[in-house]
């Protein structure tokens, strides 16, 4: 890695450093920089398969993000992560090395100066192990010059400024994150990952379009779509209807209380996992924990997620649900922000 000269204004920063905070998601990843650019990026990777398919793409060897999904035909196309972390199953090199190119596109899109040094925060689950962690780190050092991993509902609470009493739910693609915060680094116990979160949802989708309408062609790709346009758990404003193949011909079909259904299975387990860390946590401190519930990520956009939780929740004690100002940004912002009030010397003792 090339080391540049570290200059330190008053407030500690180094001057000739670019801050880049990243949330690595399984399905979207987004970046956000001190320069001021917000960026999101589909997590997918593709090789073009043949010259063809190079010539389609204007000789570019690599295609990133939703162009890369819209032409997966043409394309060796990889998501490389599952559940938040680099898959480990199949083409271990090829995730590795996707996942280094989409963390190395993600930092490109931040336009870094010529010669600045990059420092850069990484959300990921709050389970992760070691071994993922190292190898989100392996991957991100040729690329960024200093990288901190840190847990992504953390992340969402460090950029609110809420670092007590407060308890983050994170609902990305591959994973649901839970951490509470009380005005320390969380520890282990102090935060939770659910294996339940929008995967989980497209499949149920998939699985109840088909068993209700199996004359319908469709498949996963379409069904996600679907769940990001339209996705309730509460109570439907209007009838959900869309077109799907029918022996080759668009048909029209309802789609509304299907789509209820397979958000809806984010709720128990949720719930269940709320109330888990509330229940163990001082109970002193239970009562304003109950009162600051926040949802971030992705799931966090479905519409009346958080009644629904709220409404559960009733039953053991009640508390207050809100959604993040911007859940597809919340994580990526805290990771600046933490990026940013790192002193300096501990950037030059990562590098």
């Amino acid at each position: 890695m090339t080391q540049a000269t570290t200059i330190t204004d008053d407030s500690g920063a180094v001057e000739n450093a670019l801050y880049i905070g990243i949330d690595l998601g399984t399905s979207r990843s987004s970046v956000v920089s001190a320069g001021g650019i917000r960026k999101t990026l589909e997590s997918y990777v593709g090789w073009p398969k043949d010259a063809v398919s190079l010539k389609k793409f204007d000789g570019r060897d690599i295609i990133y993000g939703k162009e890369a999904v819209d032409n997966r035909l043409s394309l060796d196309l990889y998501r490389p992560l599952a559940k938040g972390v680099i898959k480990s199953e199949g083409d271990q090199d090829r995730n590795l090395e996707a996942a280094r190119e989409l963390i190395a596109r993600l930092v490109e899109m931040t336009e870094p100066g010529r010669g600045e040094s990059l420092f850069g925060v990484i959300g990921v689950p709050s389970e992760a192990s070691i071994t993922n962690k190292q190898a989100i780190l392996d991957v991100a050092k040729g690329t960024l010059d200093s990288v901190m991993i840190v847990t992504e509902p953390f992340c969402v609470a460090y950029g609110m400024d809420r670092i007590s009493d407060v308890l983050v739910v994170d609902i990305g693609a591959g994973t649901t994150d839970l951490c509470r915060m009380h005005g320390t680094v969380p520890g282990p116990d102090d935060q939770t990952t659910l294996d339940i979160a929008g995967d989980d949802v497209d499949a149920r989708l998939l699985e109840l379009i088909k068993t209700t309408y199996p004359d319908a062609s469709v498949n996963l790709t379409m069904v996600k779509k679907i769940k990001e346009k339209f996705g309730f758990v509460h109570t439907a404003k209007d009838k959900i209807e869309v077109e799907f193949p029918v022996d080759g011909k668009p048909t029209p079909h309802d789609v509304t209380d299907l789509v209820r259904q397979a958000c809806t299975i984010l709720v128990d387990p949720i719930v269940e996992a709320i109330h888990k860390l509330i229940a163990t946590f001082d109970p002193e401190f239970q009562a304003q924990l109950r009162q600051n519930i926040i949802l971030s990520g992705g799931g966090g956009l479905m519409d009346g997620l958080n009644k629904a939780i709220e409404d559960k929740l009733d039953r053991v004690g009640g508390a207050s649900v809100t959604v993040v100002e911007e859940p597809m940004y919340a994580g990526a912002n805290g990771a600046l922000k933490l990026a940013i009030d790192m002193p300096a010397d501990y950037w030059q003792q990562l590098k």
